[in-house]
């Protein structure tokens, strides 16, 4: 029998798809390069949002250091400021999948590019490239772990996503400082052989007949990003929008009808949340520093009541609607145990035994906003206890996380 050779993945022969080229690649990494700039500012944004520098309970890269030097007091207006940034950044971040696939297809060539550097330019420019395509995929496999299994790295999710980010940031800016230029010449040129004489490598040498035009593959990565936009962005739009989120684990239909007819994070089972718990006995606990109340339901019902349309809005980038909460202000807890008219920050700690956020600080700008209550009620109901009965809290443009619920201690002060 005739023996047949194969090339290796080293060989230029080996790469024979007609479409690659410069051009192709560089529209490409033109529309990554307006997306990952969108994707890694929200990212920042959702990190300041954690209020991480309040307290250690909020903060889950603890071995920051530098890296948080942009951190910022996460303000409570407009209401739904953190349920557009986090919508944006999952929903962008799942929409541009195709585009980062079809980048990387057409680059592969590079990455068995022989020798592995010809110079020291070179050499930087293929570790920069390793560590750019290395963190494009981890960041988007973690994130889209997250979105669709949630709670799947349970303490880990935050620093793994957090230090990949800024290692991918800094592999990004180097690649599109060293590739600008070229990306520039390529756009520039009408497509035309002439266009592919060029020494990126990307060109194939030996070039198979084509089964799809340039323009067609565009069309069709550009069909999939719409997909994906257009199956995942309802569970943050909300509405009737939700339904068509047929690919977002909160999208579809609601949970149940009536007041307590909407998303839920996390049920009352599932964090060990027991019946005799939330039952007569239960009692809220407040504290600052020497003084100590303890208030049953009943009390906290016999005090002002006040109402907030508030939405939440969680890291894995769904969101409810509005709804209409109705409890005590915090501001009028902390002023029960004497914390005056500017109420300090406030730790609060929930009955919940297991899972992440059973505690979470609140700085004093949340406090002191008058729509941030102690829910007892939601859309004219009692609160259901998957939504935090007998007592939860809820606070503007807050991620849902700090919306704690099952409250059981509330401590004013220094955290």
């Amino acid at each position: 029998m005739r023996a047949h050779h194969f090339p290796s993945p080293m060989s230029p022969s080996f790469w024979r798809s007609p479409l690659r080229g410069p051009r192709l690649t560089a529209l490409l990494g033109v529309v990554l390069l307006g997306g990952i700039t969108l994707l890694f500012v929200t990212g920042l944004l959702s990190y300041a949002a954690y209020n991480p520098d309040l307290a250690g309970v909020n903060d889950k890269t603890p071995d920051k250091g530098v890296l948080g030097f942009y951190l910022f007091d996460w303000p409570t207006g407009p209401h739904w400021l953190y349920r557009v940034t986090q919508g944006l950044h999952v929903t962008v971040g799942v929409a541009l999948v195709p585009v980062l696939l079809a980048k990387l297809w057409s680059v592969i060539p590079k990455l068995f590019t022989m020798p592995p550097a010809r110079s020291v330019g070179h050499a930087l420019e293929r570790v920069s490239l390793l560590l750019l395509v290395g963190g494009a995929l981890f960041e988007f496999v973690t994130g889209l772990l997250n979105i669709q299994l949630e709670y799947l790295f349970p303490g880990s999710f935050y620093p793994l996503h957090f230090y990949g980010a800024w290692v991918f940031i800094g592999a990004f800016v180097a690649h599109v400082v060293l590739r600008m230029p070229q990306a520039v010449r390529a756009l520039r040129e009408r497509a035309g052989p002439k266009a592919e004489e060029d020494d990126t490598g990307l060109v194939a040498a030996r070039p198979a007949a084509p089964t799809v035009s340039r323009r067609g593959a565009l069309g069709l990565v550009g069909a999939g990003s719409l997909l994906l936009l257009v199956t995942t962005a309802g569970q943050s739009i909300g509405g009737v929008w939700r339904r068509t989120a047929l690919l977002a684990p909160h999208g579809g239909s609601d949970p149940g009808s009536g007041p307590n007819g909407f998303q839920i994070n996390k049920t009352a089972a599932s964090t060990g949340i027991r019946t005799q718990d939330t039952g007569e006995a239960w009692r809220l606990t407040v504290v600052n520093g020497a003084r100590r109340v303890l208030l049953s339901r009943a009390d906290l019902l016999a005090m002002p009541q006040y109402e907030s349309a508030l939405p939440i809005a969680c890291v894995e980038g769904w969101s409810t609607d509005d709804q209409r909460w109705s409890g005590v202000r915090l501001r009028d807890l902390g002023a029960l145990v004497g914390a005056g008219e500017r109420p300090p920050d406030v730790l609060v700690e929930s009955l919940q035994l297991h899972g992440a956020f059973r505690r979470a600080a609140l700085r004093e700008n949340q406090v002191r906003d008058g729509r941030s209550l102690l829910a007892l009620r939601v859309n004219g109901a009692e609160l259901s206890r998957d939504h935090g009965y007998p007592a939860r809290v809820i606070v503007p443009a807050a991620p849902g996380v700090l919306n704690t619920k099952w409250v059981s201690r509330m401590t004013f002060g220094e955290l």
